[in-house]
């Protein structure tokens, strides 16, 4: 505007860029309500199914494979919870005092076991390519949510830190998904695949009955989680990548087992196709699950902001000399259970125990247990 402005009108002027302002202020705070309240909306829906995965509840998952068979007994069999007793290996009453149901000590050879079985599972992972990982096991609720997770609720199964926006984990795969978080990666590096280490945390809200007891279901354990990072066209080989070692893991230990198909019911939120693996477990007389395996696609990666940058040649612009890069993609994650401390626990005992009482530890953890071959009973 050219020329000298009347003072009333240069007062009108002012007043209107004061009130704009104002505006401003006020529709940015709006906006970011509205972001937080679709950010919140969006998180409830879940993400796409194969077409492949079988529709309906658990009932109906189908079987991929099955290998081995249960072993036949000659002698009155044991759970683990027995075993756990007599062989001096597991302490749940005085954890019970300490610190609540679920929640249970590893004694004498039952510690070399746990590290035995993590230290084994991480050295057969790294060989298929794998980085190792140990990771925070307090993360902000933010992250849980944009994993699929609910960290808070009547049924979650995430304990929340009262006073603060963070919570414990309840499996690796959080943290190992936030390390990437609204980053953009070079295509060159894909795919990325971690094993990780933590412990993990579970309130297990509505667990109860005999099905659960033991090792089976509890608050607190160890557990090597497998993670993938890839580019979309890639995750389905990556998804059999991670089934099949999984399968190998299990079928080294001489362990019958069966992968399922999970169906459409029994998938969570952010799963595309799960598969999961059963092992028979003897003392309990039943299948248990002990490992499972999910293509999330983009729908941790949406949430999470990871993406990638194609390595395509830039594309020359309008402009002379002016090159576009290539539009950026959100990448997929997958996730697989390498080894869960307590389950596998369960397996062994109550696979390979012995008439006598003793537990034979099988032959690839015994260089990671100092050679023990046999966990025998404790004399009185």
């Amino acid at each position: 505007m050219k020329g000298k402005l009347e003072p009333s009108q240069r007062e009108t002027l002012v007043e209107e860029g004061k009130n704009l302002k104002e505006s401003l202020v006020t529709l940015e705070e709006d906006l970011v309500k509205l972001k937080d309240e679709l950010q919140h909306v969006a998180q409830s829906i879940p993400n796409m199914t194969h077409p492949d995965v079988p529709v309906g509840g658990e009932d109906s998952s189908a079987i991929r494979k099955e290998v081995g068979s249960p072993r036949e007994f000659s002698f009155p069999i044991k759970d683990h919870l027995q075993l756990g007793k007599d062989l001096d290996l597991i302490d749940f009453d005085s954890a019970a005092e300490v610190s609540g149901s679920k929640f249970f000590y590893l004694k004498n050879e039952a510690v070399l076991l746990e590290m035995a079985l993590l230290n084994w599972t991480l050295s057969q992972v790294m060989k298929q390519g794998f980085t190792p990982l140990t990771t925070p096991e307090i993360v902000r609720s933010a992250i849980v949510e944009k994993c699929g997770f609910q960290p808070r609720g009547d049924n979650t199964q995430v304990y929340s830190i009262d006073g603060t926006d963070q919570c414990l984990i309840g499996t690796a795969e959080i943290p190992v998904g936030g390390i990437h978080m609204d980053s953009i990666l070079l295509e060159s590096v894909l795919p990325l695949k971690y094993i990780a280490f933590s412990h993990c945390f579970r309130t297990e809200a509505g667990a109860a009955g005999a099905a659960t007891k033991g090792l089976y279901r509890v608050h607190q354990f160890n557990k090597a989680e497998m993670f993938v990072i890839c580019r979309p066209e890639d995750s389905e080989s990556f998804h059999q990548e991670l089934i099949q070692i999984e399968e190998d893991l299990f079928t080294s230990l001489g362990l019958h087992f069966k992968t399922l198909d999970m169906a459409t019911a029994d998938l969570g939120a952010p799963a595309y196709r799960k598969f999961d693996v059963e092992a028979w477990m003897p003392g309990l007389g039943r299948f248990g699950e002990i490992s499972s395996a999910s293509n999330c696609t983009d729908y941790q990666s949406r949430r999470l902001g990871i993406r990638y940058r194609p390595s395509e040649p830039p594309q020359t612009g309008p402009k002379k000399g002016k090159a576009n890069l290539p539009a950026t993609k959100f990448v997929h994650t997958l996730n697989a259970t390498a080894c869960a401390i307590p389950r596998m626990m369960v397996c062994l005992l109550e696979n390979y125990q012995q008439e006598d009482g003793a537990v034979v530890i099988p032959e690839p953890l015994r260089p990671f247990m100092g050679g023990i071959e046999l966990i025998k009973p404790k004399l009185k």
